[in-house]
């Protein structure tokens, strides 16, 4: 399967192993950026955890879900949002006020849109969770 973008297979493949009760899903090819975004769902409470399995090509994360996440996916085109637009993007991604994160990449690294609000930075919102 060829994909153009990694990121969007990857929370598919989480969507859909939540969707049906798996507890575990290997993501694969593994990157920097889907490493980054599973760390802010860890960070979160979404997912109890992951690792990286090194598959002899472009390695696979094995991610353990919790039944926790209700949706996710990629934001696509890409937004950019300063440290006080983020309320506009969560009234779009999100359900409700305070109901899930958004996952931004900026300057300090990928983070929530919580960290990100906290630190006074803005970014790209790549991706959101619920």
């Amino acid at each position: 399967m060829t994909s153009t973008d990694p990121l969007a297979n990857a929370l598919s493949t989480v969507n859909n192993g939540e969707s049906v009760g798996h507890l575990r899903q290997r993501v694969s090819p593994a990157s920097d950026e889907i490493g980054s975004v599973l760390e802010v769902f860890y960070d979160r409470g979404y997912i109890d955890g992951f690792q990286y399995v090194d598959d002899g090509k472009a390695g696979e994360f094995e991610v353990e879900l919790k039944g926790a996440i209700n949706e996710c996916g990629p934001v696509k085109p890409r937004y950019s949002a300063g440290a006080d637009e983020f309320e506009k993007w969560e009234k779009r991604f999100l359900p409700a006020r305070d109901y899930g994160t958004l996952v931004v990449t900026t300057s300090h690294g990928i983070m929530s849109h919580y960290e990100a609000r906290q630190e006074g930075v803005g970014g790209q919102v790549i991706a959101y969770v619920y």
